[in-house]
C-alpha cells in the first residue's frame, strides 16, 4: 500500500468515525456473516472495524465507477426514514432512479407491469398539465388527482429507469430484503450499507457500517455518489 493510499484510507476512516459509522447493534443481534468485520463489543453493542469498512467501501466505489464509465444506471434504494432524504438527493443529483419509500414488489422482476403503471402516471400528469382533465366532473377529477398522487409516490423515482439497472445501492439490506431478492433474481449486482444485524453473505459489495444514523448513512451515500460522478467524468 502506497503512502498516498494509506493517507486517503486514514482520512476516510476519520470521516466515518466522525459520522458514527462504527456503531453496530447489540451483540445479541449480530448476524454471523459480519463477525469478521466487528472490532469488538462495548456496553453489549458491537463496534465495527472501520479499517475493514474502508476497504469494502473502496471496492464498492471502484465498481460504481465502472458502471458510471459505461453510462449505465445505478438504482438507489433506501426506504427507512433515516435514509430517504440522502438517497433521494444523491440520486437526483446524478439523474439516477431511486426508491425512497416502500419498495413496490415486481419493480425488477415484473418490469412490463411496472412500465405500464409508470406510463399511466406520465399520461395522467400530461393530461393534467394540459388542462385536459377539465372535461371530467369535480368528483372524477378528485379521484384522478388521488390516483396521480398515489402513482407519483410509488413510481416517480423510477420514471427514468427504462431498463434493468446495472447495479443497486441499498441502505439496510435486511429492511430492503425484497429489493435485494429481486436484484438477485434478475442478476443485478448489489452494493449495500449493512449494519451488524444484516446477512451479507449474498451481497456482491457489502459495506459494513452504521445503517441507522442519518449522519452515517449520508456519509456513505455521498461517497457512492462521488464515485459515480468520478466514473462518469472519466468516460
Amino acid at each position: 500500500m502506497s503512502a498516498e493510499t494509506k493517507t486517503k484510507g486514514n482520512a476516510m476512516i476519520d470521516l466515518m468515525f466522525a459520522a458514527g459509522a462504527h456503531f453496530g447493534y447489540q451483540r445479541s443481534r449480530r448476524n454471523p456473516s459480519v463477525t469478521q468485520f466487528v472490532f469488538g463489543t462495548k456496553n453489549k453493542s458491537d463496534i465495527i472495524d472501520l479499517e475493514k469498512t474502508a476497504e469494502q467501501l473502496e471496492k464498492a466505489k471502484k465498481f460504481i465507477e465502472s458502471i458510471a464509465k459505461s453510462g449505465k444506471q445505478v438504482l438507489f434504494v433506501g426506504g427507512k426514514s433515516e435514509a430517504r432524504e440522502a438517497v433521494k438527493s444523491a440520486a437526483l443529483s446524478l439523474n439516477m432512479p431511486f426508491v425512497a419509500g416502500r419498495w413496490i414488489g415486481g419493480t425488477l422482476t415484473n418490469a412490463p407491469e411496472i412500465k405500464k403503471r409508470i406510463a399511466k402516471f406520465e399520461d395522467l400528469e400530461k393530461q393534467k398539465e394540459k388542462g385536459e382533465l377539465s372535461k371530467y366532473t369535480k368528483k372524477e377529477r378528485l379521484l384522478i388527482d388521488k390516483e396521480i398522487a398515489d402513482l407519483e409516490r410509488m413510481f416517480s423515482g423510477i420514471v427514468s429507469m427504462k431498463e434493468l439497472p446495472k447495479a443497486m445501492f441499498v441502505i439496510d439490506p435486511k429492511k430492503e430484503s425484497i429489493a435485494v431478492a429481486e436484484a438477485e433474481k434478475t442478476g443485478v449486482p448489489v452494493v449495500a450499507l449493512a449494519n451488524t444485524d444484516c446477512d451479507i453473505s449474498n451481497i456482491d459489495y457489502p459495506i459494513v457500517g452504521n445503517d441507522a444514523a442519518v449522519t452515517s448513512i449520508a456519509s456513505f451515500v455521498s461517497e457512492i455518489a462521488k464515485a459515480y460522478k468520478a466514473g462518469a467524468s472519466a468516460k
